[in-house]
């Protein structure tokens, strides 16, 4: 009985909302996913183009000192994004920094899709433990987003390439963050990342060797099975169905795939940690365990928390409280040890 009312309070979230999910066209626009081609190509190019990112390992580079146009108000650092796109309030980065007093340790979060209020509980809990927490706006979410729109839905769409465009972003525009923080002195630099954070955050961690801590909640490896499966992705499924299918699909998508990094992420010297829901419908736990599997075949020891929720009522008391324990935990090692 209660399993049956922790579904149907996930579906009722679920369904919150979802009249603004609208379906739209289903668009490649290569030139939006990749920097050097400037003009469209077809689906079978734009896969070799996608494969060859994932191959040659560049896509998430970032020039070195380009932190320097970062600027400190208050509470609210901001910056250009070394992206441009159409929508100009997109191009500035925003990120609110709750300071702690101490520069030792610092927690950068990254939220979920369609986000609309700041992590407050953990910027203060953390902060009065002498972390230092930086919640970044990923690309049109908050001060970042399209005016008029609904939902964040340049962010996530059937559009293939403004889709790796706006990841992409996102992950440039964290590991510049992580540049500047790691020249204003701060010492070990960890990262949360929430649902469609946690492909920002893992994508980062898996390239950027300044972050020693990792923890992903509600996270797999693969966002196009995310989008092809997921509960709260029924719109973009709707307008990809009868466009392209699920492994055409997969190929597209393959440098947003962490699965193809899982060397990277379980390096030796980079700490991480998941946190799943056993109930999730948006992230469901079979593209997870796909994850895992591909973590686990790297012979290094994986921390693994599943808990037996769904993918919104991990924000239960009795849900939270352990993710967040594990997290605090996690915060609190001196260092990496299974």
């Amino acid at each position: 009985m209660y399993y049956k009312w922790l579904d149907q309070r996930d579906e009722q979230r679920a369904q919150r909302g979802e009249e603004a999910k609208l379906p739209s066209a289903f668009r490649i626009d290569s030139h939006l996913a990749f920097p050097s081609v400037d003009q469209d190509t077809t689906i079978d190019e734009f896969c070799h183009l996608a494969e060859q990112s994932v191959s040659d390992g560049k896509y998430f580079d970032l020039p070195e000192l380009a932190f320097s146009d970062c600027r400190l108000d208050g509470e609210w650092l901001t910056f250009p994004s070394l992206v441009a796109t159409a929508v100009e309030q997109n191009n500035t980065v925003w990120a609110r920094v709750t300071q702690s007093g101490a520069k030792n340790k610092v927690l950068v979060v990254f939220h979920h899709w369609n986000a609309s209020k700041w992590q407050n509980t953990i910027s203060k809990f953390f902060s009065r433990r002498g972390i230092t927490v930086v919640e970044m706006a990923m690309p049109y979410h908050f001060q970042r987003s399209r005016p008029g729109a609904d939902y964040a839905d340049d962010m996530l769409s059937s559009n293939l390439g403004k889709t790796m465009q706006s990841v992409r972003q996102g992950v440039l525009d964290g590991r510049i963050l992580i540049q500047w923080l790691k020249s204003e002195g701060y010492g070990e630099i960890s990262v949360l990342g929430m649902s469609l954070g946690s492909w920002v955050a893992g994508l980062i961690s898996a390239h950027d060797t300044n972050v020693a801590k990792t923890s992903l909640f509600l996270t797999a490896g693969s966002l196009a099975d995310m989008v092809w499966e997921g509960r709260a992705t029924r719109s973009i499924r709707q307008s990809l169905d009868g466009n392209i299918g699920r492994p055409i699909f997969q190929r597209a998508w393959a440098p947003l795939n962490m699965e193809n990094y899982a060397h990277l992420l379980m390096r030796p010297e980079l700490d991480l940690e998941l946190v799943l829901g056993k109930r999730d419908k948006v992230v469901p736990p079979e593209i997870s365990k796909n994850f895992v599997a591909a973590l686990n075949k790297t012979g290094v020891g994986l921390r693994l928390t599943e808990l037996n929720c769904g993918h919104y009522t991990l924000g239960l008391p009795q849900y939270i409280i352990r993710a967040g324990l594990k997290l605090n935990a996690q915060m609190n090692r001196s260092s990496f040890s299974l």
